[in-house]
């Protein structure tokens, strides 16, 4: 990380940050909340990452987007240590101090795993979960954060382990609720069945990437869970990497979308098709548009309304370069109503790729 990064994360200029006025579009957006999971605590369908990198010259415009985000409805927000070293926790916990943000209105998540290079800096033992957790504290200015996550599944570490450090910092009143972040249904349910063995309270959320291009672990691995424990899920990824931006559909493409005129999948989305399948994306992401362009809307809010409109997913984790990204995304809330089964089903007939339906022997 550069030090103009580190400088600009670890403290905020001293003018304060100019109030962003909702524009006539965004002024008739409502807000819609959804419980999480099984825990009667509300969270905005959208909510904010606080990721930024080394290639942000200028992590403030970051905070700029987090303000309009706020302003319009956005209560979430996800954390995590390993996000610029700590110093995205840091510049958030310097913005929400700075702009005077009633704790009590915002659902502050962070995620515990990848805290250092030292060899218990990593994974989800009891002692990294315990000092990550209060380093993330400590640099967020909170006393307390609303979910902690495990970021990662950690097959070191027992998971009986995991949750009774869960449930020492639940009782130290450090997090409210604790979920995971790439686990698979079958160690989610572990942990579920040792806290209810053990009389301890277990995972209520999880956070997977979810978007059109991967569906199978939120739409069929997780169901089981939706029905015996009201599993929530903060998805992110909803826009695919970049895929859904409209960047790389007719519409859209630009200077990365072609080399020679011959289409191609960027590097960074090769994990959802072989490169000999760009011009089968490519057709994909067209038509999308088209549906997009029809509904009143853009790529990007289809494919983040598409998320949305799953009853299963709690929230949808968003990003942004700058502000105006914010107000596009919120757009999406507008297309929610107009994805009709009609749509939906023309949505999965150009994706082909709607997970099959459990298999059923009874009568």
């Amino acid at each position: 990380m550069s030090k103009k990064t580190t400088k600009a994360a670890a403290q905020p200029k001293e003018e304060a940050a100019p109030a962003v006025a909702k524009t006539e579009e965004t002024k008739k957006i409502a807000m819609e909340y959804r419980l999480l999971g099984n825990t009667g605590l509300k969270v905005s369908v959208i909510s904010m990452g606080t990721y930024f990198g080394p290639q942000v010259l200028d992590p403030e415009i970051n905070a700029a987007g987090w303000k309009v985000g706020f302003e319009n409805g956005i209560n979430c927000f996800d954390c995590a240590e390993g996000y610029a070293e700590g110093a995205s926790e840091t510049l958030f916990g310097n913005y929400v101090k700075k702009w005077g943000w009633k704790r009590s209105d915002l659902v502050v998540t962070t995620k515990i795993f990848w805290g250092g290079k030292g060899p218990n800096d990593c994974g989800c033992s009891r002692k990294h979960l315990i000092e990550g957790t209060n380093a993330s504290l400590k640099r967020l200015q909170m006393d307390y954060v609303d979910v902690l996550f495990c970021h990662r599944p950690d097959p070191q570490t027992p998971i009986e382990e995991i949750v009774r450090t869960m449930n020492i910092l639940i009782n130290q009143g450090k997090t409210f609720y604790w979920g995971t972040s790439e686990w698979t249904a079958a160690d989610i349910a572990t942990a579920v069945a040792v806290a209810k063995e053990n009389h301890l309270i277990g995972p209520v959320v999880e956070q997977p990437e979810y978007n059109m291009f991967k569906r199978e672990r939120v739409e069929k691995e997780y169901s089981p869970l939706y029905k015996t424990m009201k599993l929530g899920n903060t998805i992110w990824s909803p826009l695919g990497s970049g895929m859904l931006t409209g960047r790389y559909n007719k519409k859209g493409q630009g200077k990365d979308a072609t080399v020679q005129g011959v289409p191609k999948i960027p590097s960074w989305a090769a994990r959802f098709a072989n490169p000999e399948d760009a011009n089968k994306i490519y057709a994909a992401l067209d038509q999308l548009g088209d549906i997009a362009e029809e509904l009143g809307g853009n790529l990007a809010q289809l494919g983040l309304a598409w998320c949305i409109k799953n009853p299963n997913v709690t929230t949808a984790i968003t990003a942004a370069s700058k502000p105006e990204q914010i107000e596009d995304s919120l757009k999406a809330l507008n297309l929610l109503p107009k994805l009709t089964t009609e749509v939906m089903d023309r949505i999965d007939k150009i994706l082909g790729n709607k997970p099959a339906a459990e298999a059923f022997f009874g009568r």
